[in-house]
């Protein structure tokens, strides 16, 4: 079978059983659990899912691919393959019809991995575990800390605990990609900030406004991007012990939320 779809799609397959078995066993996966698999392609991890007793939704936006994964799994009744586009999955609430604590397992096109966890991550049925196959420098970007924080890291760290479980080589992978990847683990988190939506807003105007030019002084672009006195903003640096020469990618999550609750009105 040709498979004609694949560049247009940023289709790359895994073929490393080795991988394969690290991302089943970070998935800590046991029988009747329910996984959302993103993207199963030819099936290579479908398989492993499928032998753990777990009942699988695979999402794939390949037509070809559906008619193939549809005849290889025939046998399989713990697998339900669903053709469309994982973006649009969320779009239409589909998530709250699936188990709570499911989890996410997927090999997914690197266009997609900002927006994909972003909508993981806000969903109102959100995963237990998220486990994605990306490229290796944005999984590197997202588990970063102060000094190194940047504009996605605290993105997803404000909703989750993120985790590289793996580096991959990309000759784990037909056809062979340009790049590197890594296997990340998102295990989201529930605080009272991030369940409220008035202290959720203020938290990311604040963080667009820090990192909008993050090799300036945070000062000035809170002052410049938010409108705000830099007089207030001192005050609120000086309660919570944060250097005036400090730059966006020095300061912790929570120091973030603390600096949206001081400066940012409600109504934001």
């Amino acid at each position: 079978m040709s498979f004609n779809k694949q560049k247009r799609l940023g289709q790359v397959f895994l073929k490393d059983q080795g991988i394969i078995k690290k991302i089943i066993q970070a998935g800590e996966i046991k029988p009747k659990d329910q996984i959302l698999e993103i993207g199963p392609g030819k099936g290579i991890l479908t398989q492993a899912l499928i032998e753990t007793e777990a009942d699988i939704v695979a999402i794939e936006k390949d037509r070809e691919l559906i008619g193939f994964l549809k005849n290889k799994f025939k046998n399989h009744l713990n697998l339900k393959i669903v053709y469309g586009d994982i973006r649009d999955f969320f779009k239409k609430d589909e998530d709250r019809k699936l188990k709570r604590n499911y989890k996410v397992i997927g090999n997914i096109p690197y266009y997609l991995t900002s927006h994909l966890i972003q909508l993981l991550l806000e969903s109102e049925n959100q995963p237990q575990d998220i486990i994605l196959m990306i490229q290796k420098e944005v999984a590197q970007r997202i588990v970063e800390q102060p000094p190194k924080m940047n504009l996605l890291a605290a993105s997803i760290q404000f909703y989750a605990k993120p985790g590289i479980i793996c580096y991959v080589s990309k000759n784990s992978f037909s056809p062979k990609p340009k790049i590197d990847s890594a296997v990340i683990k998102i295990t989201p988190i529930k605080t009272k900030e991030n369940t409220n939506k008035i202290l959720v807003k203020k938290f990311f105007t604040m963080i667009k406004a820090g990192f909008k030019q993050p090799r300036k002084l945070l000062i000035n672009n809170l002052s410049n991007n938010l409108k705000i006195e830099k007089e207030n903003i001192k005050k609120a640096y000086q309660s919570l012990n944060i250097s005036l020469d400090s730059r966006a990618q020095d300061l912790s999550i929570n120091r973030w939320i603390s600096l949206s609750l001081l400066l940012i009105e409600d109504d934001v």
